[in-house]
Parts: C-alpha cells; structure tokens; sequence
C-alpha cells in the first residue's frame, strides 16, 4: 500500500441537512457507534441541580 490513507476502516455515519441543522442520520446510528447513553436524563438532572436552576419537566405527549 502506496497510500498510508487507504488502510484507515473508520468512517463517519451518514448526514442529514446541512449548515447548523446538520446531524447524523439517527435511523443509521447503532450501538456500535456509541450513541447509547441510558444516563443522559439522570446527568442532565443533576448538572441542572448543581447550577442552581429546576431541572425542566418533560412536557406531556
């Protein structure tokens, strides 16, 4: 192999939008690319307590 590139097997997932609403594709996300985060609700819940503020209620659906 001529072009140390070529060896890399990463690669990022696919985008939707563009400009600042640019994001990844969330139906092509898995686990594999560690997009599960179980404490995210309880992290956020306590960085809000710890600044002060009332952690926000989650609106009914």
């Amino acid at each position: 192999m001529s072009d140390p590139f070529a060896r890399a097997t990463s690669s990022p997932p696919p985008i939707l939008g563009e400009g600042c609403v640019k994001r990844y594709d969330p139906e092509a996300l898995s686990p594999e690319d560690g997009t599960e985060f179980s404490d995210a609700a309880e992290l956020w819940k306590r960085l809000q307590q710890e600044a002060g503020d009332e952690p926000e209620k989650p609106k009914p659906t």
